[in-house]
């Protein structure tokens, strides 16, 4: 990532938006040489014009400073498209329904790839009356153990956060099909089809 916005960044998004260097250095009270001079790499937007420079350009702070804009093409909300992200430092879990940029603790996270489960893989659901119930085989200490689990449908995300030194097992209530995610802080994230 870039310590701070490029001057590549800040141009091709003005161009994107068919404006001026003039038009964008009204909007920020600016002149256009000023526009010139960051577009050319010999001079930085002021700290306290990223806000409206980004908004300006019709971009968050954060693709401004990172120089990748985020199209979220997911007209329908689909929610088997969920993506989930964990944070390394503090253990978050994070879903978005489409591309996104996550950050927590200062960490830009990126989407975990789910692995696709199978047997073997210690998960146990089973139907009890109009409940799934997941039974994962986990240590669950503080070193090996399962910090999520969740049950994905076309229109819900059911998460359920577990702890080490815990049971690894949790209920959903049944709302279509869809898939069991769980997340181990070792193997990774694994999917079942439920």
């Amino acid at each position: 990532m870039n310590a701070y916005v490029t001057g590549q960044t800040i141009k091709a998004l003005r161009e994107s938006k068919k404006m001026t260097q003039a038009k964008l250095a009204e909007m920020l009270s600016v002149s256009d040489k000023a526009i010139s001079k960051w577009e050319t790499g010999k001079g930085f937007p002021d700290i306290t014009l990223l806000e409206p420079l980004s908004a300006a350009l019709g971009v968050s702070v954060a693709e401004l400073m990172n120089g990748n804009t985020i199209n979220n093409k997911n007209k329908s909300a689909n929610m088997l498209r969920a993506s989930f992200y964990v944070c390394p430092v503090c253990g978050n879990v994070i879903t978005s329904t489409g591309n996104a940029l996550v950050s927590c603790c200062g960490v830009t996270l990126s989407p975990i790839e789910a692995e696709e489960g199978e047997a073997e893989d210690g998960i146990l659901i089973e139907r009890i009356e109009n409940e799934h119930f997941v039974q994962i085989e986990n240590p669950m200490t503080k070193e090996h153990y399962i910090s999520f689990v969740s049950y994905v449908t076309s229109d819900r995300v059911q998460t359920v956060k577990l702890y080490p030194e815990a049971d690894a097992s949790c209920r959903f209530p049944i709302c279509g099909r869809g898939y069991i995610f769980y997340y181990c802080n070792r193997h990774g994230l694994m999917k079942f089809r439920v």
